[in-house]
């Protein structure tokens, strides 16, 4: 109801409202981060905001916890403007533009992937749609297993598993058999424990990692595989709360908003465009090109331009590549990753990243896989833990040392730390494809083939059902 409140009313509440990822004070912080790592010289105005009273950015938090004075505040929206025109160096070998970024894939199609592309209604070939079910179910059973430790350190991670006796990792987390003064020193995440721990398992519960296909799944069947950037926002304006939009997303919805437009919904006052917000978005695109890499990459784009730049794009672009190949039901593990990486930027430092993963892993293959993690830890652990380079370097060591196998490559991508549902959710998608024993059914049990969302039309749907429609628009023109 809206209108007038009654004079009797209580009064509004005089304090501003505090609104995550999106105050200039917050991003300017990570803007300035964001500049260390692609080389842009912002020296003076990193002086000029600690010398007014500015502070770094926020460690794991999305705001800080008092509003910024007026004057604060104005400063931080002209430095985020200042920032944004600063040129850098890394631009040369880490594109946008769609031109520019096909103009780097210096390996050809017969070299790298398993197979030209095939016509619509082959796409796949028999079993597609089984193999489709497996991947909805491993990404779900990787998000799952993630979330009770999301925003975790490492040590807080290895420790809660080892408590219960699950170490290495190889089941659901548990808070059986766990010492109350650990988990007061390492909560689980708030809002995840009451659905992801073993215990509680009734169904896989509503996050971001599952609705985004959800949405993706949605956009290619309202505007077909040619779908435009412009389209994707149409269709999250139309169907995604704001509140569920996080980092890049949020930004990007609050600038079409703005009445920005694609690309700027990128670039304007968006420190997260490098995050890894585009990956998460990226396995229907793989799902949808089975066999086919480049279209796969190409779909990704035109869905992560809307919110990312440089490497925040790349890693869709390497995960849809990926998924795509695997989804072909030829390749294995190793095979699929090079497919990834060749639609990357090879200059790139999510493509060195990813190259470095995979070559610390296999050079590991008989260790421990924590010997890996603590390397890429060591190597990567200066970006935010969101961002798209150590997640998709986590991601891709975890596949190779794994071997392709679903349950060691879930567990593996968990353990890691960092952005742990999202990457437990990636390596399911992809293992799923490649292990052929597919899920097995100690995972796949507890999530009883239902899922929760607030996507509109899809609250409660069984991953059957969304392996039928996510072939569906394999086989469409």
């Amino acid at each position: 109801m809206t209108g007038t409140p009654p004079c009797d009313a209580p009064a509004l509440p005089a304090a501003p409202v505090r609104l995550s990822w999106v105050q200039p004070e917050d991003l300017v912080g990570h803007e300035l981060r964001q500049a260390a790592e692609d080389g842009r010289d912002a020296e003076p105005l990193l002086r000029a905001w600690l010398t007014a009273g500015g502070h770094p950015a926020p460690g794991r938090a999305g705001a800080s916890t008092a509003p910024a004075p007026p004057e604060l505040r104005a400063l931080a929206s002209r430095l985020l403007t200042e920032l944004e025109g600063l040129p850098s160096p890394s631009a040369r070998d880490e594109p946008t533009a769609w031109p520019d970024i096909t103009a780097t894939w210096t390996v050809t199609r017969t070299a790298t992937w398993t197979a030209p592309p095939v016509a619509a209604g082959q796409r796949g070939g028999p079993g597609l749609r089984e193999r489709l079910e497996r991947a909805w179910v491993g990404r779900a059973v990787g998000c799952v297993l993630g979330k009770p430790v999301e925003k975790l350190p490492l040590e807080g991670i290895r420790a809660l598993a080892r408590a219960a006796g699950n170490w290495p990792l190889d089941d659901w987390f548990t808070e059986h058999g766990v010492p109350a003064e650990l988990l007061a020193a390492h909560p689980w995440n708030r809002r995840s424990a009451a659905t992801s721990l073993a215990e509680n398992i009734d169904g896989a519960p509503e996050d971001d990692d599952l609705n985004y296909p959800l949405l993706n799944l949605i956009l290619l069947r309202r505007y077909g595989r040619g779908f435009s950037t412009a389209d994707v926002a149409r269709l999250w304006l139309d169907e995604l709360p704001a509140g569920r939009a996080f980092t890049a997303e949020r930004l990007a919805y609050r600038n079409l908003l703005l009445g920005l437009e694609p690309p700027a919904t990128a670039t304007h006052h968006n420190p997260f465009r490098e995050w890894i917000g585009a990956l998460i978005r990226a396995d229907v695109h793989g799902w949808t090109n089975p066999g086919d890499p480049a279209a796969a990459a190409a779909q990704a784009y035109r869905d992560a331009a809307l919110t990312h730049t440089g490497n925040g794009l790349y890693a869709a672009l390497f995960t849809a590549a990926a998924i795509a190949e695997a989804a072909g039901g030829r390749a294995d593990v190793h095979t699929a990753l090079r497919a990834g990486l060749a639609v990357v930027p090879p200059r790139s430092r999510l493509a060195e990243a990813v190259r470095h993963a995979v070559d610390t892993a296999a050079r590991h293959a008989d260790a421990g896989f924590d010997r890996v993690v603590d390397h890429l830890h060591a190597r990567y652990g200066h970006y935010h833990w969101v961002h798209a380079v150590p997640n998709t370097a986590l991601i891709a060591a975890a596949l190779t040392h794994a071997d392709g196998d679903f349950t060691r490559s879930v567990c593996r991508a968990v353990s890691g730390g960092w952005d742990t549902d999202s990457n437990g959710a990636t390596a399911g998608s992809l293992a799923a494809l490649v292990d052929p024993n597919g899920v097995p059914h100690r995972w796949s049990a507890p999530l009883k083939n239902r899922l929760a969302t607030t996507v509109p039309g899809f609250d409660g749907i069984g991953f059957d059902a969304l392996a039928h429609l996510t072939a569906q628009e394999a086989a469409r023109p």
